[in-house]
């Protein structure tokens, strides 16, 4: 089995073939009349050629290195890495739901149709909005396409709004969603109780603001509890309120963003609504918005007509079109699954139990890092490795650390308001005793910070591969494997 932990062009062997396909009935095309002639390889590609047994082998052995949610916790704050149930994925593999193609004739995918457009009015209920699209194939997909709708709203109303404004403890990609949007960001600070600085954010309230992007919860895991003022100052510049959902598994069905004053919001369907998550992708950003700004919405929008349901894209103020096709179809059958599974009931329970789950790890946790906020958190909390620092150890040790005890790390170094900073989540989805293996776990390399340094300094000790040369790693990294350095590891073998 060594030869699994090679590169699969080290498996390579010329003439090994993995496939059988039957003879083609499509006539040869003649690529210089179609192709202009540098875009045409002057040789094959260099591909690996391996058997049928040896590239299953090698792809089992490579997913078996993962850490994914099926084995193992994955705390990892602000992500909501919970457990996707298996019931979304039978769903998903419906002959009516995976073997239709975007371009069926509506009244051959009307199922397909009635999904997605009660999947809308669901989401549209659940965040207290008057519309949803599902198009967005992301979380900052649907930033970007809420903030180019308040723009699109801004200019139908003759204003040249240019500043958006986020808060220090806000997701990376607000900032970055804005700028690509067109608009300039401010930067608003936290107070000392790591919520909105509200008298800060009036200094930077006026006639320019086009809209504040606002995480509620917020990525320290802390309810802006001075939410309704907050919209009021924003409305009342004539500027809008963005909601980002990224954490609204803490707030399912206990309030929703319509009731806090919101304008826009987007969800991330692979967090609160358990579709995969991770390794790129695949992901869904729906954007719901109230009255004012459902012209903008992308087309084609789903909607009934009748007893039919058509894809309509006669809607002259849209944004246009944001995503191929309609979305990514498969995960919205998950998320639709995934809530009609749940009921009321349960999407509030959601909530409820990821609150209390996280905090009572906190109180766990609390005694042996310093912890910057003390209140009650909701779904995640954050907690500092300063004191640790201090002993010549950082929050990356720790992490790596944790990888000899099968774990996850939560997110580091996030937010960036936060000195060394370790973000949990435990999710709604783990048991009592799975968080308390865990906190026996952060205990003992905190302990072991105090009294043996070293082995945290030095880990991961159990891993395939060790501890990097991350400068080495950022400046040289390997992009590509050539024959070059295939034949230099043949001869070291031999």
């Amino acid at each position: 089995m060594v030869e699994y932990n090679d590169v699969i062009f080290e498996i390579s062997r010329p003439g090994r073939v993995g496939s059988s396909l039957p003879e083609s009935d499509v006539s040869t095309v003649n690529l210089e009349d179609k192709l202009p002639k540098h875009l045409i390889r002057d040789e094959a590609a260099e591909l690996p050629e391996v058997s049928e047994l040896q590239l299953v082998r090698h792809y089992t052995a490579l997913s078996n290195k993962n850490h994914g949610i099926d084995n193992g916790f994955y705390p990892l704050g602000s992500c909501t890495m919970k457990y996707n149930p298996k019931i979304n994925e039978d769903v998903a593999r419906l002959d009516g739901f995976s073997r239709i193609h975007p371009y069926q004739p509506e009244e051959t995918v009307q199922g397909a149709l009635e999904l997605l457009y009660n999947l809308q009015e669901e989401l549209a209920v659940i965040t207290g909005m008057d519309a949803v699209t599902l198009q967005p194939s992301a979380g900052a997909q649907g930033e970007w396409t809420g903030l180019m709708m308040v723009r699109a709203y801004l200019e139908q109303k003759g204003e040249k709004r240019t500043k958006v404004l986020v808060p220090d403890s806000a997701h990376g990609t607000n900032p970055a969603s804005a700028s690509v949007a067109g608009f300039k960001t401010v930067t608003i600070p936290s107070d000392e109780n790591g919520l909105v600085d509200l008298e800060e954010l009036k200094k930077h309230v006026d006639s320019d603001t086009a809209a504040l992007m606002l995480t509620n919860p917020n990525t320290l895991g802390l309810f802006e509890k001075e939410i309704l003022e907050i919209a009021n100052v924003i409305h009342e510049a004539g500027g809008l309120l963005y909601y980002d959902g990224a954490n609204s598994n803490a707030i399912l069905g206990k309030t929703t963003p319509g009731i806090m004053g919101f304008d826009i919001v987007h969800l991330n369907l692979h967090k609160t609504f358990t579709g995969p998550h991770g390794g790129g992708g695949p992901g869904a950003g729906p954007v719901g918005v109230n009255k004012k700004l459902i012209p903008y919405l992308p087309v084609p929008r789903v909607e009934k007509d009748g007893d039919k349901y058509v894809l309509n894209s006669d809607h002259p103020l849209s944004i246009g079109r944001v995503k191929g096709y309609y979305g990514n179809f498969g995960i919205l059958v998950r998320a639709y699954t995934y809530i009609r599974t749940m009921g009321p009931v349960g999407l509030r329970q959601v909530s409820e139990s990821a609150v209390l789950h996280a905090n009572y790890l906190r109180k766990l946790l609390e005694p042996y890092f310093d912890a910057p906020y003390s209140q009650v958190c909701k779904h995640e909390f954050v907690l500092s490795g300063s004191r640790q620092k201090k002993l010549g150890v950082r929050t990356l040790d720790m992490a790596k650390r944790l990888l000899d005890f099968g774990y996850h790390p939560p997110t580091i170094y996030f937010p960036l308001n936060v000195e060394e900073c370790l973000m949990i989540e435990p999710t709604e989805t783990e048991s009592k005793e799975t968080m308390d293996a865990f906190a026996d776990v952060m205990i003992q390399i905190a302990k072991e910070v105090e009294e043996n340094p070293g082995i945290v300094l030095d880990a991961p000790h159990t891993t395939i591969i060790g501890r990097l040369d991350e400068v080495q790693a950022a400046r040289q990294p390997i992009l590509r494997y050539t024959k070059e350095e295939v034949a230099e590891k043949e001869v070291v073998k031999s």
